[in-house]
């Protein structure tokens, strides 16, 4: 089950998924884009659904739960993608609605839906569970500083849910990714002199793709991360170095 997944690294991260076996339910806040995605992966011979949600609603998320169970039995994988960032610019400047959006989208919403998720993970024997944070969370950048709150916010929860729940052997993981190249984050790799400030002090030499995540959800989702959790995961080319 993977939030904001309508396109960018969502999008990325559950066809990654599906490549390599998994039921993979499509979620974002429209049903005409979850449904233009879920059409493509199936065209390809990929199993998913389209099930549209917003993770700032607890009513679309208590849907989007009983759905994926009514349809596959259960959840073995959560991934909350979905995120908000409606102000860019100096803190002094985002007023409380701003703020507001952007702890319900990105804390609140992530927590319910794992408070929902959990006891279905538990009664199969456990699970995985990814927040996708980001470097904001381990370091504020200029513009996008209540962002970045949030995203370190999402990596304490992160820790706080892996300590809680490790005994029912659910393994709860954050990725924190640099600058990927996405409508989200628009506003900044559009920008040439943010652009150049990345490109500058990124080891790689370049601006991330979503492709360049999906690998390492692969792994937190597989049995291959089996004695993973409450880790914090940087995937930024070097960025993070710096």
């Amino acid at each position: 089950m993977v939030s904001g997944a309508s396109k960018g690294i969502g999008e990325a991260m559950a066809r990654a998924l599906a490549e390599f076996g998994a039921s993979v339910v499509v979620s974002s806040r429209k049903q005409e884009a979850v449904d233009a995605v879920a059409e493509t992966f199936r065209a390809d011979g990929l199993e998913a659904t389209a099930i549209a949600a917003n993770v700032g609603n607890l009513d679309d998320i208590e849907t989007l739960v009983e759905r994926t169970v009514e349809v596959y039995g259960g959840i073995d994988i959560v991934i909350n993608n979905a995120a908000a960032n409606p102000v860019y610019g100096p803190l002094q400047n985002t007023d409380e609605r701003a703020f507001d959006k952007i702890i319900e989208i990105n804390l609140k919403g992530p927590l319910e839906l794992c408070k929902l998720a959990y006891p279905i993970l538990q009664r199969r024997g456990g699970g995985s569970i990814m927040h996708i944070s980001s470097i904001g969370g381990l370091k504020p950048e200029p513009g996008i500083g209540i962002y970045s709150v949030s995203k370190a916010a999402i990596i304490s929860l992160t820790r706080a849910m892996a300590q809680d729940w490790g005994g029912d052997n659910i393994r709860v993981n954050a990725i924190c990714p640099g600058l990927i190249k996405t409508r989200f984050s628009e506003a900044l790799w559009s920008d040439d002199a943010t652009r150049a400030h990345f490109e500058d002090r990124v080891p790689l030499g370049r601006i991330g793709e979503p492709a360049d995540i999906a690998g390492l959800a692969v792994y937190l989702a597989s049995d291959a991360s089996a004695y993973c959790s409450g880790g914090v995961y940087m995937v930024d080319g070097g960025y993070s170095v710096n």
